[in-house]
């Protein structure tokens, strides 16, 4: 017999009436299988089309005549999300996230000295982190409550911990490691008994699970939008018991949500609005507003029921493949699954379902080391369903997962040699860029640009791994301290996406080991920077103690200055290239380009091919492919040296870091500290001009003594012989600049070039870089570097 819907339509049928208008309305669903609710769900066009029509409307009349005109839409989102967790309108708030709104409410709180907080385990990242520095700054207690048999929490330690006063209790609905769901109500039964306030993310849970915070006894809430909202990202809710909410007071109160009354004096505006701040996204709140009406008028339960049923699908199809272990606790339920797959990284085999078209995200034991800390998990692979999802879905996971050719076949594919593409495959692309060069910036930028959803063929003409360029060796400086402030900007967004690059490929890439930059005193010139500072001699020996510089020199100390792994960068942009469906062909040279009306035609051994854009990192042959640069650029050969020493420590961190030292009549001498198993490294940053047709020539011996003499005057302890050297190549400009953006003449054609011996700190950056300006986005920091300059535009 069909089970009924109030006696009208069956569920099955309504369910499928469910899925297939939630799929004609996602544009995002017809381009892959998406599992990755849990992280930002498909908005639907609806949802889109608002935010595009505010941004237009504020670009056509103005931002504060357009947030009057739509304020009685916006208005409608706190009735919306009132209405969604069972509260009132005027107890919502709302935020840029569920973290912004989760530190408005701890911060509202003004915990001090003593104060307990009781956590779950489930407790999201953020909020952990949030709490150690209340611990750290202001001596907070934090104490974290264990699990029972099912992996929810232990509702009995709870219970006994609240007999000890605290501050408050908190606990994720469903954490972002596993699909655990808590029992909610029941924690906030024994937070109302022991009169202590009890705050619920409910940031996995709003939107898939139904949530009425006067059934959980919460006594405040938050949310974001972009799950399983399905709202855009950049928006989050709090919610605020009216009782609690009258007490609580923002320690920095914005004129939204307080009134300045007299000339010392204000007062907070009633409810939770008092911690909302003036300055928003008006597109993307109601971008959100339309995501709440499509909540509503879909069905919170039937759409908890169909997320809840193809959860349970999604678990049992996962568990019934060799090789794949289904590790959420007893306790899950819901749209998210968790899973390991033998013998292999959690980020690789969800990089290599996106290149299968499966998108789903791992989760490292950073984000949740109370949860897959506690259980031994280094990471988890994590898939999650919402109304766009049905049963082809989990059959495709469960078939590329399946050791019968599924993601093992992606897996391989995605090894550079393991599957050699074919001059009939790389004729038969389809493609919005063609990246030339497997540099760091060319890698960087084939990565970025496929992340934005470019179809990008990479091109490189030698081997991967190849010694010809300039992007080889094993590492490379990083440093603030720069000559004149114009590069500032750009040196800050390289810090910055180091730090996304490793976040995002789950490897550590850069060592923070300070530098040095040292120049005759009394000279003209030298470096600067954001937190250095002008140090003579004597401080520069008890800073390295390795380095030896005489009185004669003063230096610049760059306490943020590194080591990059330079062979780990590589791989790792080279694996994300892949994830994002870079499609590489190393040994397949670019013989020359022309343009095709607003695109461009690139000419290889196999056939020419077209694309929208082109993008050329060919650092030494730039001028072969751009003749404009040929007479402005000049090659020239570099040699490195690692010499050994007798006293390892002294050459290493903290004895040594980063440093140059700019010798008179000779050039500027650099160094790397013996790190990572290596010995210290140097070499002279000028040498002769070289040809990019030739295979560099090995180092000789007067390359070596000329280098081993420099290292026993600065670095006394580098007493060994040399036991590795390298020869590369530097690609000079006038005033050692780069050129990076669009070609004067054909703005289709961008160039990254001439990085003049300084250019791999800056590679992510400059791969942004050139994706922004590919799509349009201004790029004033870059000015100084435009090719345009350089060729004397």
């Amino acid at each position: 017999m069909t089970t009924q819907l109030d006696g009208a339509v069956p569920v099955a049928e309504a369910t499928d009436r469910l899925v297939a208008v939630a799929r004609a309305t996602t544009p995002g669903a017809a381009h892959a299988h998406h599992l990755n609710a849990a992280g930002a769900a498909l908005p639907s066009a609806a949802v889109l089309e608002t935010v595009l029509d505010h941004l237009r409307l504020e670009a056509r009349i103005g931002g504060y005549e357009a947030a009057e005109a739509a304020r009685p839409r916006a208005e409608q989102a706190y009735g919306l999300a009132g209405r969604l967790i069972g509260g009132r309108a005027e107890d919502v708030a709302f935020t840029e996230s569920a973290t912004v709104a989760w530190h408005r409410a701890i911060d509202g709180l003004r915990l001090g000295p003593g104060d307990r907080v009781v956590a779950t385990s489930s407790t999201y990242v953020s909020s952990a982190l949030h709490l150690f520095e209340l611990r750290r700054r202001y001596g907070v207690v934090v104490e974290v409550i264990g699990t029972d048999e099912t992996g929810a929490v232990d509702l009995d330690a709870l219970r006994a911990a609240l007999r000890t006063p605290a501050a408050l209790v908190t606990a994720a609905h469903v954490p972002t490691s596993s699909g655990l769901i808590e029992p909610a109500a029941a924690i906030g039964e024994l937070a109302r008994a022991a009169g202590v306030p009890y705050l619920l993310d409910a940031t996995q849970s709003l939107g898939q699970l139904p949530v009425d915070v006067t059934e959980i006894g919460c006594a405040m809430l938050v949310g974001t939008g972009r799950k399983f909202l399905r709202g855009p990202r950049g928006t989050g809710l709090l919610w605020v018991d009216p009782v609690l909410g009258a007490e609580l007071r923002p320690p920095a109160p914005d004129v939204r949500g307080a009134k300045w009354t007299a000339d010392d004096e204000y007062g907070l505006v009633p409810g939770a609005r008092r911690f909302e701040t003036w300055e928003h996204s008006h597109a993307l709140r109601l971008g959100l507003t339309a995501a709440l009406e499509e909540l509503h008028a879909t069905g919170v339960e039937a759409t908890h029921r169909h997320i809840a049923a193809l959860g349970d699908q999604l678990r049992d199809a996962l568990a019934a493949v060799p090789g794949v272990r289904v590790v959420d606790p007893p306790a899950a339920g819901g749209g998210i699954v968790t899973f390991v797959r033998d013998g292999e990284a959690p980020a690789r085999t969800a990089r290599a379902l996106r290149v299968a078209g499966l998108h789903v995200v791992s989760v490292p034991a950073a984000h949740g080391q109370w949860d897959l800390g506690r259980r031994g998990l280094p990471g988890v692979v994590r898939a999650s369903v919402h109304v766009y999802n049905d049963s082809d879905d989990i059959a495709a996971l469960a078939d590329a997962l399946s050791p019968r050719g599924g993601a093992r076949s992606v897996v391989a594919a995605a090894v550079p040699g393991e599957r050699p593409v074919s001059a009939p495959a790389l004729l038969s692309e389809h493609v919005d860029t063609i990246v030339i060069g497997a540099g760091v910036h060319g890698s960087s930028a084939a990565w970025q640009l496929a992340a934005r959803g470019d179809r990008v063929l990479h091109l490189e003409q030698f081997e991967a791994g190849h010694g010809r360029g300039s992007s080889h060796g094993p590492t490379r400086m990083i440093r603030r301290a720069y000559p004149s402030p114009v590069w500032d900007e750009l040196v800050d967004r390289a810090y910055q996406a180091w730090t996304a690059l490793e976040a995002e490929s789950g490897r550590a890439l850069v060592t923070r080991t300070g530098g040095l930059y040292a120049r005759p005193a009394g000279g003209a010139g030298g470096l600067r920077g954001p937190n250095c500072t002008v140090v003579d001699a004597a401080r520069a020996a008890e800073i390295f103690p390795g380095l030896a510089l005489g009185e004669e020199y003063v230096a610049v100390h760059d306490p943020d200055a590194g080591v990059i792994d330079a062979a780990g960068a590589l791989a790792a942009l080279a694996e994300l290239g892949r994830g994002y469906g870079v499609r590489r062909h190393d040994g397949t040279p670019a013989l020359d380009w022309a343009p095709d009306g607003d695109g461009v035609v690139v000419r290889t051994p196999h056939g020419a091919l077209r694309a929208a854009r082109l993008v050329v990192c060919a650092g030494p042959w730039t001028g072969s492919l751009i003749p404009a640069f040929a007479d402005v650029l000049r090659v020239i050969r570099i040699v490195n040296i690692h010499v050994g020493s007798s006293v390892t420590s002294t050459l290493a961190p903290p004895a040594l870091g980063s440093f140059s030292v700019d010798v008179p009549d000779v050039g500027l001498l650099y160094g790397i500290p013996a790190i990572g198993g290596r010995a210290v490294k140097i070499g002279l940053d000028l040498g002769p001009d070289d040809d990019p047709a030739d295979v560099p020539g090995p180092v000789t011996e007067t390359e070596r003594a000329t280098l081993r003499a420099l290292a026993a005057r600065f670095l006394p302890t580098a007493d060994g012989g040399v036991v590795e050297d390298l020869a590369c190549r530097y690609t000079m400009a006038p005033n050692n600049r780069f050129a990076v953006g669009p070609l004067p003449e054909t703005p289709q054609v961008l160039v990254a070039a001439a990085c003049s011996g300084h250019g791999f700190k800056f590679g992510p950056a400059i791969g942004a870089a050139l994706a922004d300006l590919a799509y349009g986005l201004p790029r004033p920091d870059l000015d100084f570097l435009d090719p345009a300059r350089m060729l004397g535009r």
